[in-house]
């Protein structure tokens, strides 16, 4: 039930039409007292007392004109095709100072009948539409929660009064109702496509089953996903009728649309094309997930979070057994580019399941890929090569990866069709320009918003020309994007770094079977050369094995074992870091798998002590920092990082942003331009934020281990972008951290 306002927003409403929604929403309106008197109109006399006796509304009437004089509102909740008739009985009134609005689901039809009723379209009329329904119909089903939480969309015209929109605005999100603005187009379009559609082929399904001989058979052997698909079909008949005549244009473009897709659906049967199935298939499994995140801005997988994630992270504890964290970030990313690049069949065990990679995935399926899973770490790409990717439908959308936007504008630059890579509000903040830039140098036409921000516009059929870049700033994203740019450019493409990064593009390349040289601090390759798929098993990621052995170490009593970590030479600063720190720290089983090294890294707790960070490492431990610095607020003296400017242009500046979580948990750290400096020391309780970066939220985490007070960790949704069981396996080894709420 609502809870009635202080205030009412309007005097006197009308309602029009007594069935589920018009019933729903004068109930709605009164009991959360957001209209002094809410009336209700209705053709059918045992409606209207029944209305009134249900306390739908407080008085209610059979004479259209008489009812809706001098009122502030008009709420017309009648079928689609009865609007007409309705407004013409309504123009001889003077409703000027009304506002009209309505509850149907197309919009143009009302428009068509306002300016054939009027001869003009009203200022205070603004169209609406509810997503929202029930089973149940009429007064009887008045559910005043019905609007809760559910979409409202308002479709105003160009002439509609600002003050009218917002008092409809008003009235919805009364109701508890998320209230978005399109065009009457667009959502004709949309809702054709979405709800439309789907009602037609039901209706049109069962009829055609009904009609046959074996009918009996087909309905007492139909399984759930049959009744599920079909329920829909048991919608008032007359209703939709009127739907679809008033959208007839809209529904009969997507219909067009979807016909031609059924028809290649039948010539893959037909011609038993397995591949054009399960790229459909697969395609479809992930889509219908892929793009409710992108409507709800929220992670791909289940988080069973919030934009306002709390993390409580007990003090105490100690670190103990043997985990696997999830496999390598950064080479999960390259297995599915390079693997739907290449020619042939390319198979993944170890795959990181975060909402990151899964950006990847999406995005090389919007053209034209097909991927199996990842299901348990496993994913089968289905390689098109080098010039097998198609146009995708719309704007790519990556999420929060920057790995993904970064590396794909490469590939991106040398296609032969214009491509938008978009990300989420945090991405869209961080600068492109160190791709755009040289990516232009080599004949690419990107086109960024202000600041070289995203998203970004890259516009298909450049040729592009190889050339020997050198990085003023050390980074790997920058490097693998410009050679993934240079399986494409004419001649030679070289790039030299200015210090060690991560070289995991020129392994797999070679993995691949295409030829790359390294020469010191340049990696080059030519054009013309193939991709062949192959099978990789996904190392262990070390940025997220860094959170456990900094964890183990710092906790007194701690002995942890961490399994198949991939220990790439250009990956391995943190080792280094944290030995020079004093850590105690092991490497075991030493192996190649896939042309990465890997071990078991066996730690126990330790001393640490302040070291100044060798200039040579910090692009080596470049994503382990945050952690490093919990590490060093432990350590007895002062530790010192240099070089690291890279740090602020992160998903936050992770400088400033450890800096004010450190001070408020008592510890002296100072931020400088390109690094900090951190006095060790006796770490209390209190509030940081992490401003909705992972690697933050978790080193907070950690801390609590040394900390003399709970530390709660604000902001803390993204920890699935990099570390989907990180709570799971901070349980497991012995640290106390959870979502708070679930302590």
């Amino acid at each position: 039930m609502q809870v009635a306002s202080q205030q009412p927003l309007i005097k006197r409403l009308v309602v029009v039409g007594l069935g589920l929604i018009g019933s729903s929403f004068a109930k709605g309106v009164r009991e959360a007292g957001l209209a002094e008197e809410v009336i209700g109109v209705d053709l059918n006399e045992q409606s209207c007392q029944r209305a009134v006796e249900l306390g739908i509304v407080d008085r209610c009437s059979t004479q259209l004109l008489e009812t809706c004089r001098d009122v502030d509102v008009l709420m017309l909740a009648v079928p689609v095709l009865a609007l007409s008739k309705l407004l013409k009985s309504l123009a001889p009134l003077d409703l000027s100072q009304t506002i009209i609005t309505d509850a149907g689901s197309v919009k143009g039809h009302l428009l068509k009948a306002a300016q054939e009723a009027y001869g003009y379209l009203p200022k205070r009329l603004v169209p609406g539409h509810p997503i929202a329904g029930s089973e149940r119909s009429g007064v009887e089903a008045a559910n005043a929660d019905l609007f809760k939480h559910h979409k409202v969309i308002l479709t105003p015209h160009a002439a509609t009064d600002p003050e009218a929109l917002q008092c409809i605005q008003a009235l919805w999100q009364g109701l508890g109702a998320d209230v978005e603005s399109m065009s009457v187009e667009q959502h004709d379009l949309v809702l054709a496509a979405t709800s439309h559609l789907p009602h037609l082929l039901a209706f049109g399904l069962v009829d055609s089953l009904a009609k046959r001989s074996e009918n009996l058979e087909i309905f007492r052997y139909a399984a759930g996903g049959f009744r599920d698909f079909t329920r829909i079909a048991g919608s008032d008949p007359l209703m939709w009728h009127d739907i679809f005549l008033a959208n007839r244009e809209a529904v009969l473009q997507q219909l067009d649309q979807f016909r031609g897709d059924l028809d290649a659906l039948r010539n893959a049967i037909a011609e038993g094309d397995g591949h054009h199935l399960l790229g459909v298939f697969t395609r479809a499994r992930a889509a219908r997930e892929h793009f409710s995140t992108i409507l709800a801005q929220r992670a791909y997988v289940e988080n069973m979070l919030d934009n306002d994630l709390i993390f409580l992270a007990k003090p105490g504890g100690r670190v103990n057994g043997t985990i696997r964290v999830p496999g390598d970030k950064s080479i999960s990313h390259r297995t599915i580019m390079l693997g739907s690049l290449a020619e042939g069949v390319t198979e993944v065990d170890g795959f990181l399941e975060g909402e990151d990679a899964l950006a990847t995935i999406q995005a090389f399926r919007d053209m034209g890929v097909v991927i199996e899973g990842p299901v348990d770490g496993r994913v089968v790409i289905h390689g098109v090569g080098l010039h097998g990717l198609q146009a995708p439908p719309g704007p790519i959308y990556v999420g929060n990866s920057g790995t993904t936007m970064r590396l794909l504008s490469g590939i991106l630059a040398a296609q032969s069709f214009d491509s938008i890579l978009t990300g989420d509000a945090s991405l869209s903040k961080r600068p492109m320009n160190r791709v755009a830039k040289p990516l232009r140098d080599m004949g690419a036409v990107i086109e960024t918003a202000a600041e070289g921000r995203p998203p970004m516009t890259i516009r298909g059929g450049q040729r592009l020309t190889g050339m020997h870049y050198e990085m003023p700033m050390a980074s790997a994203q920058v490097k693998s994007c410009l050679l993934l740019a240079g399986l494409y450019a004419g001649g030679e493409t070289a790039v030299t770094e200015p210090a060690p990064t991560r070289d995991h593009t020129e392994r797999m390349l070679r993995g691949f079977g295409y030829p790359v040289e390294v020469h010191g601090a340049t990696a080059k390759l030519e054009s013309n050369h193939k991709l062949t798929g192959t099978r990789i098993e996904v190392p262990a990621d070390i940025s997220s094995a860094a959170f456990f052995m900094v964890a183990a170490s710092i906790a007194e009593d701690s002995e942890l074992v961490l399994e198949h970590v991939g220990i790439n030479p250009t990956r391995t600063g943190v080792i280094d870091i944290l030995r020079l720190m004093g850590a105690d720290l092991s490497l075991e089983r030493v192996r190649e798998v896939g042309g990465e090294l890997v071990a078991d890294i066996r730690v126990r707790s330790a001393k640490l002590k302040g070291i100044d960070i060798p200039l040579e490492l910090v692009p080596l431990a470049i994503d382990e920092f945050p952690v490093l610095f919990i590490a060093a607020a432990c350590a007895e003296g002062r530790t010192v990082l240099r070089g690291a400017e890279e740090l602020r242009v992160k998903e936050s500046d992770r400088i400033q942003v450890m800096v004010d979580g450190l001070t408020t948990l008592g510890i002296n750290a100072k931020g400088t331009p390109d690094g900090i400096i951190i006095e060790g020391g006796q770490m209390g309780g209190g509030e940081v934020w992490a401003h909705g970066d992972h690697r933050i939220a978790m080193s907070f985490s950690v801390a609590a281990l040394r900390a003399n007070a709970p530390i709660r960790i604000h902001d803390s949704v993204h920890v699935a972008t990099s570390f989907p069981n990180f709570l799971a396996l901070c349980k497991q080894v012995g640290m106390r951290v959870e979502p708070e709420g679930q302590v």
